[in-house]
């Protein structure tokens, strides 16, 4: 499921205003109503970040994989319910009824999932777990980014990389100057990791300056990444790949410039690109 937006591609040394195709992102909220002691209990599980359709393929695989589940015997239902929302009118709530059987593991349930909140939006209990706490925007006008440095900060991501030359299976986040020194890099097998640990080493470093500084991610960019970002008021981020519909609207939504599919002679500007000069 895919959704037409209008943006800003750089290419043969100009700008070009152009309509790209960008992968869906929008949360599924899990729940699960299931028998203890004779009394039916309804939870909040745990809300996913996902590319609507095939929504209850992905909860059997999401409760066999977490092994609450031993098989497809043990749900009784799965159903989608609440009001269709959001721009594409999709309902994004989805309730799975377990049997009362003695292969559902209700204590890993109640251990895993309903006390814990594992990897930020994704382990939330609730959609209005997604309010941003963040009120401010990023500033409009900085940092101010030539194409040059915005073009080599993956090249100089990946040079610097340690584990990548060995492996080839790692991600990493650098926090660069505006004019291209890299800052800091962290990496992990995890996108998101990566992002936290370098956040993280940020602010014990107390080396953030928003106004004069841009974070380059490995990979895709989707609405966690750009969260995480904002959180530092950090006002351009740029990704290898592409970025997601939710990622897109977020970043807008708080003046974010974001950058993607850098290449050695292009990249698209898919927010604010008064940002990036090419002069």
């Amino acid at each position: 499921m895919n959704s037409k937006y209008k943006i800003v591609k750089f290419r043969e040394n100009k700008f070009e205003n152009v309509d790209d195709f960008i992968s869906i992102e929008e949360p599924l909220e899990i729940s699960i109503r299931y028998k203890e002691h004779d009394k039916w209990i309804k939870n909040s599980l745990s809300i996913t970040m996902r590319t609507p359709g095939h929504d209850e393929d992905l909860v059997r695989g999401f409760l066999f994989n977490e092994q609450i589940i031993q098989g497809l015997n043990d749900i009784e239902t799965i159903e989608s319910f609440g009001e269709k929302v959001g721009q594409y009118n999709i309902q994004n709530k989805i309730l799975v009824t377990l049997n009362n059987s003695k292969n559902v593991n209700i204590s890993k349930i109640k251990r895993d999932f309903l006390t814990n909140s594992s990897c930020g939006v994704c382990g939330k209990s609730s959609l209005d777990a997604l309010e941003i706490l963040k009120k401010e925007k990023t500033s409009k006008s900085n940092p101010k980014l030539s194409k040059e440095v915005l073009i080599n900060s993956p090249s100089m991501l990946r040079e610097n990389q340690s584990e990548f030359a060995k492996t080839g299976g790692i991600h990493a986040s650098g926090l660069f100057s505006s004019n291209g020194n890299l800052i800091s890099l962290r990496e992990d097998v995890g996108r998101h990791n990566a992002l936290d640990k370098l956040i993280g080493n940020s602010l014990i470093s107390k080396n953030l300056q928003p106004n004069d500084q841009f974070i380059t991610c490995s990979g895709r960019l989707n609405f966690e990444l750009v969260q995480k970002v904002l959180m530092t008021n950090i006002g351009l981020m740029i990704g290898v790949g592409a970025p997601t519909s939710l990622a897109i609207d977020l970043a807008n939504k708080f003046d974010m410039t974001l950058v993607g599919f850098v290449k050695e002679d292009s990249f698209n500007v898919y927010t604010n690109k008064q940002k990036v000069i090419v002069s």
